[in-house]
């Protein structure tokens, strides 16, 4: 599955683990991204979404 969000386009996010001796390595954060079924432009589809649009009511679900 794709982490993308097809609402808010939320993606992965890169950065770095950092130890206590503050050796850097690499790391990814990706989104909580739930395939739903949802009303877009009139029909039902499924989409990628990430859970904060759905909890924040951005995604009409059938």
């Amino acid at each position: 599955m794709a982490n993308l969000c097809e609402v808010c386009g939320k993606g992965e996010r890169s950065g770095f683990n950092v130890s206590h001796s503050h050796l850097k390595t690499k790391r990814t954060w990706k989104p909580n991204i739930q395939r739903v079924r949802a009303l877009v432009k009139g029909e039902i589809t499924r989409v990628n979404v990430c859970t904060r649009c759905l909890r924040s009511g951005k995604v009409t679900r059938p």
